[in-house]
C-alpha cells in the first residue's frame, strides 16, 4: 500500500472564503490570488472552489495560460506586470491585465504592438518599499501611460505593509493610505488596495480588493485573531497516519540529538511525516497535532520521514490511527494551519507553499 500520508483540498472551503470576503466588502470587486499554484493547493483543485470570484491575481504566464484552458474568460491580474518585453504578446493573446511599477514596463509598452489596448493597474509605492512608482514619480508615470494608444484603461493600486499590526503598535495602514490618498487625488481610474488583512479588518474602500491568503483558510492577521473570529475555514488538510507506537521509561530520548527527554513513563507514536513532506523541520516538542482528532503535541526533532507525538491525551490510539498535521480531523475537530506555523516560529502561507511533491493531494469534490 502507499505510505499514508496525503493532503486534501476542499473546494467548497474555498468558496466559502471567497463569501467571506466579499461579505466584509460588498461594494467592492473580488480579485482571488492563486499565486504560488494556488498557494500550494494547486491550481487546477482550487480553480473550482474560486471561480466566483470577478478575477484572478497571479503572477506566472503558464498559470495564466493554465487558467484559461481552465475555461476562465473575465479578468487575470499579473501582480508583478511584464518581465520582459516579449511577455506583452502574450498579454495580448490572452487578454491578461497587467501591473507596471517601473518606467521599463512602459517603454515596453510604447514599442508594443498591438490591436487590443492593454488594461493596466499603475502601482505606487507608498511605503511597503518593493514594487512601484514613488508618490513624486507617480503622476508622470501615469500620464505617459495615459498617452500611449497600447493602453485602455489605468487602474490605480498599492500594497499595506502592515494591514495585520495589532492595534496600539503604532504600525498600521494609517500612513500608506495617507500617501496613495495623496498621489491619486483627482486621478480617475479604478482603486485597488486592500489584501487579505485589510479588507477583513479596515474595509479601505475601493473597486477590486485582492483576496489572497484568506481564500485558503488561514487568519491573514494571526495570531491577534484565528480562523473562526473571522469566520473562516481550512481549505488544505494534511494527514497521515501511526506506523508505530514506542512506550518510554523516565530519561529516556526520542529522535536525533537526543533533544527530548521523557520525565515519566508514557507512551508515544510515530508519523509517517517528515520535513521531506514539507513539515518544518524547525517545528520544536509540543507543535500541536491531532491524533484520532484529540490534540496533543510532537516530541522531539522532526526527521526527514517521521516524526513522534506524545498519546498521552490518546490513549486508545495505536497502529494506524488517523494523524492531522493541520486541517480538519475526525468528526469535527479542526487544527488550524496558523497554530501549526506559529509553533513552528513560521506562517501558515509558508507551510502551505512548502508542501513537497511527493505527497499525494486530491480534491474532495
Amino acid at each position: 500500500m502507499p505510505r499514508p500520508i496525503e493532503a486534501l483540498v476542499d473546494p467548497g472551503a474555498l468558496a466559502h472564503n471567497l463569501a467571506r470576503a466579499r461579505a466584509a466588502v460588498p461594494d467592492a470587486r473580488v480579485w482571488a490570488v492563486v499565486k504560488a499554484n494556488a498557494y500550494g493547493h494547486g491550481l487546477a483543485r482550487a480553480y473550482p472552489g474560486l471561480r466566483g470570484a470577478d478575477g484572478f491575481a497571479l503572477l506566472d504566464l503558464a498559470e495564466a495560460r493554465a487558467l484559461r484552458d481552465l475555461g476562465w474568460r473575465g479578468p487575470i491580474l499579473l501582480l508583478e506586470g511584464c518581465f520582459e518585453p516579449r511577455d506583452l504578446e502574450l498579454c495580448s493573446r490572452l487578454a491578461l491585465w497587467h501591473v507596471v511599477h517601473t518606467e521599463a514596463q512602459i517603454d515596453w509598452l510604447a514599442a508594443h504592438k498591438t490591436q487590443q489596448p492593454h488594461r493596466v493597474f499603475l502601482k505606487l509605492n507608498s511605503g511597503m518599499n518593493r514594487l512601484g512608482f514613488g508618490p513624486a514619480a507617480f503622476r508622470g508615470a501615469w500620464a505617459r501611460l495615459q498617452a500611449l494608444p497600447q493602453v485602455d484603461e489605468v487602474s490605480l493600486m498599492t500594497h499595506f505593509s502592515d494591514a495585520d499590526a495589532p492595534e496600539g503598535s503604532g504600525r498600521g495602514i494609517e500612513r500608506q493610505l495617507a500617501v496613495f490618498e495623496a498621489a491619486t487625488r483627482d486621478l480617475p481610474g479604478e482603486r485597488s488596495l486592500c489584501n487579505s488583512a485589510a479588507l477583513l479588518r479596515h474595509r479601505v474602500p475601493g473597486d477590486w480588493v485582492r483576496a489572497g491568503i484568506l481564500c485558503y483558510g488561514s487568519a491573514p492577521d494571526h495570531p491577534a485573531h484565528d480562523i473562526r473570529h473571522w469566520g473562516l475555514q481550512p481549505a488544505m488538510t494534511l494527514r497521515s497516519k501511526l506506523i508505530a507506537t514506542q512506550d518510554l521509561q523516565p530519561g529516556d530520548t526520542v529522535g536525533y540529538g537526543s533533544t527530548w527527554r521523557a520525565e515519566a513513563a508514557q507512551r508515544i507514536g510515530i508519523v509517517a511525516c517528515g520535513y521531506a513532506d514539507g513539515y518544518p523541520r524547525h517545528a520544536g516538542s509540543d507543535t500541536p497535532v491531532l491524533v484520532d482528532g484529540v490534540r496533543t503535541g510532537t516530541v522531539g526533532r522532526v526527521s526527514m520521514d517521521m516524526l513522534a507525538v506524545d498519546l498521552t491525551p490518546v490513549p486508545g490510539a495505536g497502529l494506524g490511527s488517523e494523524v492531522t498535521l493541520w486541517g480538519r480531523g475526525p468528526g469535527d475537530s479542526l487544527l488550524a494551519i496558523d497554530d501549526v506555523a506559529r509553533a513552528a516560529g513560521t506562517i501558515g502561507y509558508e507551510l502551505m507553499c512548502a508542501l513537497a511533491p511527493r505527497v499525494p493531494v486530491r480534491s474532495l469534490a
